[in-house]
């Protein structure tokens, strides 16, 4: 007696079909797993065989094969426990499921039979909706995140006892919105008016946001630059529909999916802490997950105390700054994961936090400071498109009634000059912002004026800057002169690129001199 189920399994963030195959032989009681089966995958049958005998069925008494197709793909996860206890059921004739053929089922099955929230629920009805499945079994924990895909049915069920009484006909399952709503943002607590002073640092944040590009904030301990961070998703765009999406795959892969929620609207901000580990940080580890660079996918990633992380953790951000996604090469299997981010990251000057600082004496030697510097590689400085000073701000600033400029009002000229970029790029397969652009694009959109040409070629030989430097300042430039409206970048928009490399000057982007440290970059 032989039964087929249909089901799939994830890699990365999207999913493979999977066929499970039960097959009832005569022979002496056992229960076998193949195809490539990972740990969970091999202790189904224990799960199955309890839920079966506690869910009112009859556990049959012979030799039961359970195969995994392809059989030459790991398989990993618990999602196989409920297509292998339907098989099960089906084979003995315990149980007729019509239109086997054209559904999918996944579902971690309790010893009493409940069906338990899985990972990765979203990539896997894609990938049904994908191979022309009509309707999906899911625990009912997923029911949410199963009804964000639209034109299959979803069958959302608590325990195998609720499935077996719906084909029955002595029950209906649960089922998910054929097209559910998009939620609102909610409202943030904190804005850039909130913010007293800086206003170096606040245009430098809204350049960031309205080109997607990575900056560096340097500053005494206290200028603000953790709490500026955090307020730069107020002034991002809200994702579009197809980013949402992806973000949302990625996070319900990564468990963090919110079972009463819908599609993530919000871009990600992610601050790990500088303990973290590589495969944290890039993902990987025993059974793959996205790390904290995927999970800030279309979002932000905020490394404060830069030069705390670990070298090795900070140089695997190389690869996902310049191409947007993190490969995890393994002996059996590639895995990638997406990783389109913005960077903004935090360091104080110096060990003690003061050089450059005009109020406080600093008691790191040039030695130190050196050291403490190159704990960061040039090569990541050399990704990071703006470096800001954060002064430390005066009594006077602080005590000041007048509240900053807000988000609001800097959020409409972010989102003007994404629209600007969105227009330009329309027909590019993949860029979106100005820091997407490739060389190509980056000559032929970002070629400033003829006087722009001159003051960036007078900054490259003073600053030193290296290709990859060159093309970033002109990306930044381009990000300038959209914020200004302007279709031509000229040598004011270049000026204001060239401050933001103004910490190139020195051995890890930092000041020569205390007198350059205290205030506004050198251009």
């Amino acid at each position: 007696m032989l039964a087929k189920i249909r089901s799939a399994a994830v890699i990365g963030i999207d999913a493979y079909s999977v066929d499970v195959e039960i097959d009832l032989a005569n022979g002496l009681p056992s229960f076998s797993t193949v195809g490539l089966p990972h740990g969970a995958v091999k202790e189904a049958r224990e799960r199955v065989s309890a839920a079966l005998a506690n869910s009112g069925f009859e556990f049959p008494l012979k030799r039961i094969t359970a195969n995994l197709a392809p059989a030459d793909v790991p398989k990993a996860g618990s999602a196989f426990d409920l297509p292998i206890a339907l098989g099960v059921l089906t084979a003995s004739g315990q149980l007729s499921i019509p239109g086997l053929a054209d559904g999918f089922a996944f579902g971690e099955l309790g010893l009493d039979g409940s069906l338990r929230p899985l990972r990765g629920t979203l990539s896997l009805v894609s990938r049904a909706k994908a191979l022309g499945a009509r309707w999906v079994l899911v625990p009912i924990a997923n029911r949410a995140e199963a009804a964000l895909v639209d034109g299959i049915e979803v069958l959302a069920a608590g325990s195998l006892r609720n499935i077996a009484n719906h084909f029955q006909g002595r029950e209906r399952l649960s089922r998910g919105s054929d097209s559910p709503a998009l939620p609102d943002p909610s409202q943030d607590s904190t804005d850039f008016a909130e913010v007293r002073g800086q206003v170096l640092a606040k245009r430098a944040l809204e350049v960031a946001a309205a080109g997607g590009h990575n900056l560096l904030m340097v500053g005494p301990p206290g200028s603000g630059k953790t709490m500026l961070a955090r307020r730069l998703a107020t002034i991002l765009p809200a994702m579009s529909a197809a980013e949402a999406i992806e973000v949302t795959k990625v996070h319900s892969v990564a468990g963090l999916y919110r079972t009463e929620g819908g599609l993530r609207v919000r871009r990600p901000f992610r601050a790990p802490h500088h303990t973290v580990s590589d495969a944290g940080m890039a993902g990987g580890g025993a059974h793959s997950r996205p790390g904290e660079v995927s999970l800030a996918h279309h979002g932000v990633l905020f490394l404060d105390e830069l030069p705390e992380f670990r070298r090795n953790v900070l140089d695997t951000l190389r690869q996902p700054l310049e191409d947007g996604i993190v490969t995890i090469a393994r002996a059996q299997l590639t895995v990638a994961y997406p990783a389109r981010i913005m960077l903004i990251a935090a360091m104080n000057p110096c060990p003690c936090g003061y050089y450059g600082d005009p109020t406080r004496e600093c008691q790191c030697t040039a030695l130190v400071r050196r050291r403490y510097r190159s704990r960061v590689s040039g090569p990541l400085y050399d990704r990071i498109d703006l470096q800001c000073q954060v002064p430390a701000v005066s009594w006077s600033d602080l005590a000041g009634a007048e509240p900053g400029e807000s988000s609001a009002v800097m959020a409409a000229r972010v989102s003007s000059a994404r629209e600007r970029q969105r227009q330009r790029l329309s027909s590019h397969p993949t860029a979106t912002v100005n820091a997407h652009l490739s060389g190509r694009e980056v000559e032929r959109w970002c070629a400033p004026d003829n006087p722009g040409r001159r003051l960036l070629g007078l900054a490259m030989t003073r600053l030193g800057l290296s290709a990859r430097a060159y093309a970033r300042v002109l990306k930044v430039a381009r990000t300038v002169a959209d914020l200004a409206g302007d279709d031509q970048v000229g040598a004011g928009h270049v000026a204001e690129a060239v401050q933001y490399r103004g910490l190139d000057r020195a051995i890890g982007g930092l000041p020569s001199s205390p007198r350059a440290g205290a205030g506004t970059p050198p251009a």
